[in-house]
């Protein structure tokens, strides 16, 4: 069993426009775009970051917004369902918040006990607020959510499956054991990680495949430490056969993808060398930043990227 696996890290969708999603995650739900950058192979596309003030690993929601796109499916092989982290108490101010923006889909819930508020995004994604009273992590105290009331990170997601027992297993031997089943629902959990410990199985024989969109998840990605633990946990996966990428230079961490089981893009993803290596944290998310090899693009790009306000 892997010891190295430290939680989520960050989670990566597609978006269809980029000054809605900037807008809904900035201004609604509170959080800090950390950084504004480009797709690494698609430059003509923003990679946009929200997060907490430093853009923590665990507080991480990432978005390609590709003008034009097809709106996905929701479905199995996917994640269907991102969950954040947010104080006890705190749900009838977010569901006044969300219901005073717009935001479709308000439906107060109960999953293993917590009381969770779902809705949608921009793009028909499935979110949740999920209580959590013990959870210490720090909200963006920058945004237009009052501290007490802010996102902490984080809590987990939820996979939709025509079978989870693959997938389970994998989520064990990289250190997560289940917690809890309801319905047809299976939770898992990580101990002692970094906040954003759940991962939640829903398992549906019968539901049709997700098809990749606007508002679908492209990748989930898990947090380690370093590149040392990182290439300890691509060795172990290479062992029993899983097809694992070499480790690519994202900037602001390092990445190994693989595909799961049950069709889910995991991806594990260092914790350095963090947002703040370009940009002070005081700025953060605020100039348009490069990778290296299309740093030559810059003007072309400047031009013909969308404008996104503050």
């Amino acid at each position: 069993m892997l010891t190295q696996i430290r939680g989520l890290h960050h989670v990566t969708s597609m978006a269809a426009d980029a000054q809605e999603n900037n807008a809904f995650f900035t201004k609604v739900l509170g959080l800090r775009r950390v950084k504004k950058t480009v797709n690494f192979d698609a430059p003509d596309v923003y990679h946009l970051y929200y997060g907490d003030e430093t853009g923590t690993p665990g507080s991480v929601m990432t978005y390609f917004p590709f003008p034009h796109i097809v709106k996905g499916r929701p479905g199995t092989g996917a994640v269907s369902e991102t969950a954040f982290a947010v104080p006890e108490g705190s749900l009838d101010d977010w569901r006044d918040r969300l219901a005073g923006a717009g935001v479709g889909g308000i439906e107060e819930t109960r999953r293993f006990g917590e009381k969770r508020l779902r809705f949608l995004g921009p793009d028909g994604e499935g979110f949740a607020l999920a209580e959590a009273p013990d959870d210490m992590r720090a909200p963006w105290p920058g945004g237009p959510v009052p501290v007490d009331k802010g996102i902490r990170g984080f809590r987990g997601v939820t996979m939709r499956l025509r079978d989870g027992v693959a997938t389970a297993e994998l989520l064990t031997f990289m250190g997560y054991r289940e917690v809890a089943r309801e319905g047809a629902l299976i939770r898992l959990a990580l101990d002692g990680g970094n906040g954003a410990d759940v991962i939640d199985l829903e398992v549906l024989p019968d539901a049709q495949p997700a098809r990749e969109g606007a508002g679908s998840v492209h990748h989930v990605a898990f947090a380690v430490e370093n590149r040392a633990a990182q290439a300890d946990v691509r060795k172990a996966l290479l062992e029993p056969g899983a097809h694992v990428t070499p480790a690519i230079d994202r900037d602001y961490f390092w990445a190994i993808y693989f595909r799961t089981p049950g069709g889910v893009l995991f991806e594990i993803a260092t914790n350095e060398p963090g947002f703040d290596r370009d940009e002070d944290v005081a700025h953060l998310g605020e100039a348009l930043k490069l990778p290296d090899q299309h740093a030559h693009l810059r003007d072309r790009l400047e031009r013909s990227l969308p404008a996104i306000a503050d």
